[in-house]
């Protein structure tokens, strides 16, 4: 792997304006609208719990992906 793919994913990469704290809030809300669906149509249970810890790392790498590629 390249020093700068390494640099790359262990650098602070601060919000570079406001359409990238927009792209942060729209993954974030519609992560929330699926989860609070998910939780109507599923039982509780550990399958449910294991989809919505999936679904949280979905916005975390999103997140990061917009971060470190922007």
């Amino acid at each position: 792997m390249a020093n700068s793919d390494i640099t790359n994913r262990f650098t602070f990469h601060p919000v570079t304006g406001p359409s990238q704290a927009l792209l942060y809030e729209e993954v974030r809300a519609k992560a929330l609208e699926f989860a609070l669906w998910l939780d109507e149509i599923a039982p509780d249970s550990r399958e449910l719990s294991t989809a919505l810890t999936k679904l949280d790392e979905v916005v975390f790498w999103s997140n990061a992906a917009i971060a470190r590629h922007s």
